[in-house]
């Protein structure tokens, strides 16, 4: 076999196909398989001398709610559609296509041009750097990939980052940190590690990018500039092989559910996730826990504030000042099973905080070594790493008899007491020893070459406990760390910010970056997690953006020791309880969205341009999103406001949601934005936003099913939503409300498609404030909610 040489470049040559697959040689024993999956699907995986080292990938799982150990085999096609494919060869260049995608390979150097068809013509997404796009020998035998950077690219994704969402410019290491009290704007790196791009060009033509590795990667997008080689950008793992998906355009939110599909269904979680969902460190981390977390629910029966869940931090388990995971402090704590029992009286879910390290005094620490469960080096002994108050093992998931061990001691010590749920937290797996080994289900492999997949396993194994012990209701885990496919498993959010304003800027931000990545079920820690108490100010702002993410929770470890609860100042009281009152009455809403995210892999949280390509203003950075498709959510984000002005996206009318002021697509909407006011939202004309009239508060009424409805000005309209029990496999029903509106009058039909086994049959149509039409619905009865005029009807 020839050496490769920057002037004389592997020579490849097709050699096989299979299924679904090309196979390429080179002289230098270079293999490149090209794989056609789905009509808008191809992946390349390049092994640079000949043999796979990546480990089985626990990425890809194509609609599917689970992977089997040890993960899925590289080379294996099932799951996908593996269409006929058009082949050409002229001896120098290999041409792949389907009706979607086209990959053109200069076979001296394997250099690709990748295409789209966009309906009229096909557009190049990507094309390799001309000069060395791949590491054949000649560097340090990492899987790098440059890519040609053209002029007026943007690159979006990478899950959780940092700063602007349009990543142009910049460099990130993705690797899994605890970075509390990150910067927003700056810090790097940081929970999760997503190699995935969506990348739109100059005209808003977008394709997806996944680099399928769990060793740590570094992404450079225009940082680095080399006279050499023209503009690029560069990917670099530092283990395995190149293992690139392209995923053919042009439409942002179809790539977006695409990759979604790609890497597995999201989970359908209980609807009681939804809700308000207390948390603060202090509470357990005080000698009188107990009576803390009690004096939280008399709190809210005195505030008449509604909860539906509680994020047990980690005190619970506590020794002195340090934490022990699976440990019950009895002195907090003397009847943890009572404790449960009360808070399930109240209607509230406890989430109890669980880590996956074990601290070398933890007083189970030598009998878990003993049955070998932690991450050893090659003798097999526990590697010890910095973990929170000392040094630590990790349980190590890719061994089954840990994650056996690991489910044991979530039922023994949690779901034995009552519980029902859990909160994964610091699973970083910040293991930086050199001589550590994971145990691979068999083939054992150095940390660095697959980290961020022990937070994914610990997630898996938390959640199958959850499922073994109760069948008849749908698991929820919450886990700060991840990888691509979390969304199969659990709910997340963006870690332990700081208290700042631009935080609460930035922190959207990061929620998109998510969504984009295929995990849209997130949110923040409102109020902020570490630093200073939020002003008044700061709080009321943070709640009335909190209240429109999927996760909705008040957390806090405020260097002064104050909690972040909704009555820390009276003064705001009033506007939060109202807040939460909202927050309640949006649960059906935000369910259907969710239900959306598990059926159809649509995002939950959307930038405005996913659903606006064609309109190049959206592209600019701002500080809004899209809920769902028709929901445009504008939070407050500088101190001092009265107003929020909004330039609404061109192709639709937006109507205000609470003044019923009406605004063409392409203005620009100045909102009220008062303190003491609801968050600045508008709604898209002809749809629907379904919604729970019940009373809010404490012990809100019984469900009073509502939709909000925002008819156009002039022509026909459709609108639904999705409901159900709430949790378990029953069966689910469809409302759907169809009709058409004129200057004067509105006429509408209702349907409800399913069994109908939950709630009544009645539904409560309202229209925007401030629109007199009449309302015409076949049987409907005059109806009035809080200043909106509309119709009941049974169905």
């Amino acid at each position: 076999m020839k050496r490769a040489t920057l002037s004389n470049p592997p020579l490849f040559a097709l050699v096989d196909r299979a299924p679904g697959r090309l196979t390429l040689t080179a002289d230098t024993g270079a293999v490149a398989h090209l794989f056609v999956l789905e009509e808008d699907i191809a992946r390349l995986l390049l092994l640079a001398d000949g043999t796979l080292t990546s480990p089985p990938s626990w990425a890809i799982a194509p609609g599917a709610a689970d992977i089997a150990e040890p993960g899925r085999d590289r080379m294996s096609v099932s799951g996908f559609a593996c269409p006929d494919f058009g082949v050409a060869t002229d001896g120098d260049t290999l041409v792949v296509e389907t009706v979607r995608l086209r990959v053109t390979i200069a076979l001296r150097g394997l250099h690709c041009t990748w295409a789209h068809y966009d309906g009229t013509a096909w557009q190049v997404m990507a094309s390799d750097r001309p000069t060395q796009a791949y590491d054949f020998g000649w560097w340090d035998g990492r899987a790098h990939h440059y890519c040609a950077r053209r002029p007026g690219e943007r690159y979006y994704g990478l899950g959780d980052r940092t700063g602007d969402c349009d990543r142009a410019g910049r460099r990130f290491r993705l690797t899994n940190l605890d970075p509390m009290g990150y910067d927003a704007a700056h810090s790097d790196p940081l929970y999760k590690s997503i190699p995935y791009l969506l990348v739109a060009d100059a005209e808003g033509r977008c394709h997806g990018a996944f680099y399928d590795t769990v060793a740590d990667v570094t992404f450079d997008f225009g940082r680095e500039l080399d006279n050499y080689h023209g503009a690029y950008r560069h990917m670099v793992a530092d283990a395995g092989d190149l293992d690139l998906w392209m995923i053919a355009g042009p439409d942002p939110l179809a790539v977006t559910q695409r990759f979604t599909w790609l890497t597995g269904r999201p989970a359908l979680m209980p609807r009681w996730t939804l809700g308000y969902s207390g948390s603060t460190m202090s509470y357990t981390d005080a000698p009188d826990a107990a009576v803390q977390m009690a004096g939280f629910i008399d709190k809210l029966a005195e505030h008449d504030i509604g909860c539906t869940s509680f994020h047990l931090s980690s005190g619970y388990t506590s020794i002195g000042e340090k934490r022990y995971v699976f440990n019950w402090n009895y002195d907090k704590f003397p009847d943890p099973s009572g404790f449960v029992q009360s808070y399930a009286d109240a209607g509230i879910v406890l989430v109890p905080n669980i880590k996956p390290a074990l601290l070398l005094s933890h007083p189970r620490y030598a009998e878990a070594a003993a049955e070998g469960v932690f991450v050893g080096d090659e003798e097999g002994r526990p590697v010890e790493a910095q973990f929170w108050d000392e040094a630590g093992s990790y349980i190590d998931f890719t061994d089954p008899r840990a994650a056996d061990w690991w489910r044991a001691q979530v039922k023994g010590a949690l779901l034995d007491h009552g519980m029902v749920a859990t909160w994964n937290d610091n699973n970083e797996y910040e293991i930086w020893d050199k001589r550590a080994r994971f145990a691979g289900f068999g083939t054992s492999r150095p940390a660095a070459a697959m980290r961020p997949v022990q937070p994914l396993l610990m997630t898996r194994a938390s959640r199958r406990a959850q499922a073994e012990a109760f069948p008849a209701l749908r698991p929820y885990v919450v886990t700060r760390s991840g990888m691509a496919g979390l969304q199969r498993y659990a709910q997340t959010w963006s870690g332990d910010n700081r208290t700042q304003w631009k935080t609460l800027r930035y922190n959207a931000r990061m929620a998109i970056g998510l969504a984009l990545s295929g995990v849209s079920n997130s949110g923040h820690d409102v109020g902020g997690f570490s630093g200073p108490a939020p002003s008044p100010e700061l709080l009321v702002r943070w709640v009335q953006a909190g209240v429109l993410m999927p996760r909705f929770s008040i957390h806090s470890w405020n260097d002064d020791r104050t909690v972040n609860e909704p009555w820390m100042y009276p003064e705001t009281l009033p506007a939060i309880r109202r807040l939460m009152a909202l927050r309640q009455r949006l649960i059906p809403f935000f369910y259907d969205l969710l239900h959306r995210y598990h059926a159809d892999y649509a995002p939950m949280v959307r930038p405005v341009w996913m659903d606006f390509p064609g309109d190049p203003a959206t592209w600019a950075e701002n500080d809004e999103h899209l809920l769902g498709a028709d929901l445009l959510a504008a939070p407050v984000i500088e101190p001092g406001a009265a107003t929020r002005a909004v330039r609404v996206p061109a192709g639709a009318e937006w109507v205000d949601v609470w003044s019923g002021a009406r605004f063409a697509g392409g203005s620009t909407a100045t909102l009220d934005a008062p303190l003491d006011g609801p968050p600045p939202l508008l709604a898209r004309a002809g749809s629907g936003i379904a919604v729970d009239l019940a009373p809010g508060g404490w012990r809100p009424g019984p469900y009073r099913r509502g939709l909000w409805l925002f008819p156009p000005r002039e022509g026909a309209f459709a609108c639904s939503f999705v409901e159900d029990a709430g949790d378990g496999d029953g069966p689910c029903d469809r409302w759907t409300v169809s009709g058409s509106a004129d200057a004067s009058r509105i006429v509408a039909t209702v349907r409800r498609e399913g069994p109908g086994s939950w709630g009544d049959d009645a539904i409560t149509l309202l229209l925007p404030p401030g629109d007199t039409r009449a309302l015409v619905i076949e049987g409907g009865v005059p109806a009035e909610h809080e200043g909106r005029q509309g119709v009941t009807v049974r169905v």
